[in-house]
Order: structure tokens, then sequence, then C-alpha cells
């Protein structure tokens, strides 16, 4: 299977939730399947929501200094002068990843200086591995992204095969679901689709369909005390992933026939 998938959504959606308990079931669901799960959000802590031990040191690859100097030739934090734009990066997802359950997580950390679109060591090393990930590996990539998809370039993007919007009932919803398909749209991402998250009622779930007409809704999750009890003790949600709704286990499986031929 080689399922390309990113998660994007506004803050406090459980978008991260979301995206960790979808890596964990197809994962679960394929055992012969290699999963990577990629922390491209820098406000997010994917590691809790897999299971990883929090004080087991995750070093994210835009800190990896030696490596970048070695890879780039150029000290990380320079701007300008000379360095190689294409450097080498097919061994970091399995070097630098931590693997719980059939599901590896690499995180990518973030470009201190300059912003993201800065021409130096770091984001040169970013952007070729999410290159290799997204068209060079045969495997499910599942992508927990910024509130848009700012980790995306135009060279991956065609080969997404989805954006998932994470929403939460509301007008408010739709805004930033537009803000992020005009992103996703600028760069060619193709399919984005909506996933309605922490409905509490047939009213939530009509609301998100009235205020997303010109959407695909993939579904919807319910409002869990599991995910809540987990929040509030920091625990992953289902450690046991069998346990996970009826709902969950649907949306994955539409996510999954994706990949299948058309």
């Amino acid at each position: 299977m080689s399922l390309k998938l990113a998660f994007g959504g506004k803050g406090g959606v459980g978008k991260t939730t979301v995206t960790s308990l979808i890596a964990r079931t197809i994962a679960a669901l394929n055992k012969e399947t290699s999963v990577i799960a990629i922390d491209a959000d820098p406000v997010s802590n994917l590691a809790a929501g897999l299971g990883i031990d929090e004080t087991q040191p995750i070093t994210p690859v835009a800190e990896l200094s030696d490596l970048i100097a070695e890879r780039t030739g150029a000290q990380p934090g320079t701007m300008g002068g000379f360095f190689t734009l294409n450097p080498k990066v097919d061994d970091i997802p399995d070097r630098f990843s931590i693997e719980k359950d059939g599901v590896k997580l690499l995180v990518m950390g973030t470009v201190q200086q300059g912003g993201s679109g800065c021409i130096c060591p770091e984001a040169v090393i970013l952007k070729a591995l999410m290159n290799h990930l997204v068209l060079a590996r045969n495997e499910v990539i599942i992508m927990d992204m910024e509130a848009g998809v700012e980790h995306l370039g135009r060279a991956t993007s065609g080969s997404v095969d989805a954006l998932v919007v994470v929403v939460n009932p509301g007008k408010r919803s739709r805004v930033a679901a537009d803000r992020i398909r005009k992103l996703a749209g600028d760069i060619g991402i193709k399919k984005i689709v909506i996933l309605g998250n922490r409905v509490t009622c047939q009213e939530d779930k009509d609301l998100i369909r009235e205020n997303m007409t010109d959407y695909e809704i993939l579904g919807f999750l319910p409002e869990l005390d599991e995910i809540v009890q987990s929040d509030r003790d920091g625990s992953r949600p289902f450690d046991d992933i069998a346990n996970i709704p009826e709902e969950l286990k649907i949306i994955t499986q539409k996510l999954m026939e994706l990949d299948a031929p058309q």
C-alpha cells in the first residue's frame, strides 16, 4: 500500500488526535504495511497520540545540526553562500524515527531563522525530505500539518492522495477550511475532504453540512469520553486500537480505498 494523506485544521479541532488514531488504525488493519507518521506541526505533539513515551528524546530533523551540515555542506542557521540543494535524505526516516505499534514517528521541526520560505540548510533538508517521503516511499505516509499545508510544495502536492481538513461544528470551521482549501489549491492538491470531529448530535452534523455544501464530507466522529480523559491524563486514547468507534473504522477504510486502482 502506498497512501499519502495530509491532515490540516485550525488549532483545537482535534486534528492531531484524529491523525494519530487513523495512522494507528491503518497499521493495525495492514500488518505488512509500513506506516510513517510525520509531525509537521510545531505546536502539536503527535508522539503522545501514538503512545510514544514523551521522556524518550525525539530530535526534530530541523535540529540535526551535524547531519544538516554534512548533507548540505553548510552550517544550520546560515543563509546565502553555496550549499547542496538536493541532499541525501533517504536514510533519515529509518534512522531518526521512533516506532510504536507499527507506526514510525518522524518529527520535522521548524526553521528558526528567515521564515518558512528561507533558502537555508534546514529548509533545504526539510523540503528534500518531504519530497522523498511523498514521491519515493512506497509506504503509507500520514502527515499532521500546520493549520494549512505549509510544509508541502508544488513538487509533492500532486502526489498527495487527499488533504483531510478536520473541523468542528460551527461557522468558524468554514472560514478555516476555505483558507486551507485555497492554500492547497494554490500548490495543486486535487482532493480535499472534510472530517467533522466532536459532533454531539444530528444538529451538529447538519450544521457542518449546511455550512460546507461545496465540500466532500468524509464522515463524522462523535465527542468521545475516552479522548477527553486521555487529554486529561496524558495517555493515548484507545490504547487497544480494536476498541475504536465504528465511525472511525469506516472513515479509515474510505481513506485506504484512495490507494485502490481507479
